[in-house]
């Protein structure tokens, strides 16, 4: 076999085929920007990996208005508010009449669908199952992505630009030289024990519950499969849990002086989902640029992941394009800095969000009480309604 690499070249090589990736090369192909698209994992993979997914307006937007396809909007449910529970009682948001804004319950996986027919349907070149991929010369005028593909054919690709959507495991952001980056990053106390179980739907909306038990979020996937979590232990043992003790530790924390009952069913999957915070500063390094999870990632409290990842992608599209129609630099050279406007607005909410609906070990009954305090002030104001409603629902792209 031939051990010298086959030369491609193209004008933008994308690191990663997830959600960012994809819309990444599917904006670009629409102004007419060759791109190619290399991820180690499988279609099957991808597609079949669990994620949770609500999209923010504007993300929907993007699914919808450019092309990719429309069935976020007959598949997926559209959600106009949610419950915020605590002291055992529910608190609607409703977020039409605060923010004239709805978010779509929408598997993450599914996004993933949606984007590689896209792809597919318009001819785009995305190489799954590839394997030894490398990152190189990114401070040059020709940065290169290199990949061997699932025949086991060695390729080099020349490229303008390098895009990682490689997420938080990926090659990309390890390349960028430790002393040229800031890795911003906490982790919390605590984890998500979540089930996916086979029953009908326990509410119309997602339930965030606050108790003394700890947190809980009732979610949902579809009409037959729902999703829920509660606040556990990090270290917490999944498999340890049977299914009676996992129903009763999450009625426990929904229990109110209204009745509400969970619906349960027979659960076919459980994990344990750490929380962690993270920003790489910048999200870019010559002709590098990171997008997604490659560069941040949120806890899932605040719906605020995969909403990041497009908006990202949103900027960094206008960017490039904005290169090859006009020759500047200038939208490129200010991606990082306009991107992490938006990443440290959600990082702040996400962090708002698990703090306040979540309890600590060290708990003492003065903070305990004055998380309540905070949670009846979201609920008693409009406008604290407006403000947890406009960041969930997501501030504007642009």
């Amino acid at each position: 076999m031939n051990t010298e690499p086959q030369i491609i070249t193209t004008q933008v090589g994308i690191v990663g085929a997830g959600p960012a990736g994809l819309m990444l090369s599917h904006l670009l192909a629409r102004a007419g920007i060759a791109n190619i698209v290399i991820e180690t994992r499988d279609h099957g993979t991808i597609q079949t990996t669990q994620r949770a997914g609500i999209l923010e307006a504007g993300s929907v937007r993007m699914l919808t208005d450019t092309g990719v396809d429309g069935r976020v909007l007959t598949h997926g449910q559209r959600h106009d508010g949610i419950d915020l529970r605590f002291n055992g009682v529910s608190h609607r948001l409703n977020f039409q009449d605060l923010v004239g804004e709805s978010v779509w319950l929408y598997p993450q996986n599914e996004v993933f669908v949606d984007l590689a027919a896209a792809r597919k349907r318009d001819g785009g070149d995305v190489r799954f199952s590839v394997t030894d991929t490398e990152v190189l010369d990114l401070e040059s005028g020709v940065p290169k992505m290199r990949f061997t593909d699932s025949g086991g054919q060695r390729f080099e690709v020349h490229a303008d630009i390098i895009a990682g959507t490689d997420g938080s495991r990926g090659i990309c952001k390890r390349a960028i030289p430790a002393t040229e980056r800031t890795d911003n990053f906490i982790s919390y106390p605590f984890a998500w024990f979540g089930i996916l179980t086979e029953a009908p739907p326990s509410a119309p909306e997602l339930i965030y519950a606050n108790s003394v038990h700890g947190f809980a979020l009732i979610s949902q996937r579809n009409e037959h499969v729902q999703r829920m979590y509660f606040q556990c232990d990090p270290e917490e043992d999944a498999g340890a849990w049977t299914e009676q003790q996992i129903w009763d530790e999450l009625q426990k924390r929904v229990d109110g002086p209204d009745g509400f009952t969970l619906q349960r069913g027979p659960i076919f999957e459980k994990t344990v989902l750490p929380f962690r915070s993270y920003v790489c500063e910048p999200l870019r390094h010559g002709n590098l640029f990171l997008a997604g999870d490659s560069g941040h990632t949120v806890p899932p409290t605040g719906a605020k992941g995969l909403n990041l990842a497009l908006a990202d992608v949103k900027v960094l599209s206008a960017a490039v394009e904005s290169f090859y129609g006009t020759g500047s630099r200038d939208l490129l050279d200010g991606y990082s800095d306009k991107a992490l406007e938006r990443v440290w607005k959600a990082q702040n909410f996400s962090y708002w969000m698990t703090s306040m609906l979540h309890n600590r070990k060290d708990q003492n009954s003065f903070e305990r009480k004055r998380i309540l305090g905070e949670l009846n002030s979201v609920a008693t104001s409009r406008y604290g309604q407006q403000y947890l409603a406009e960041a969930y629902t997501g501030w504007p792209h642009g």
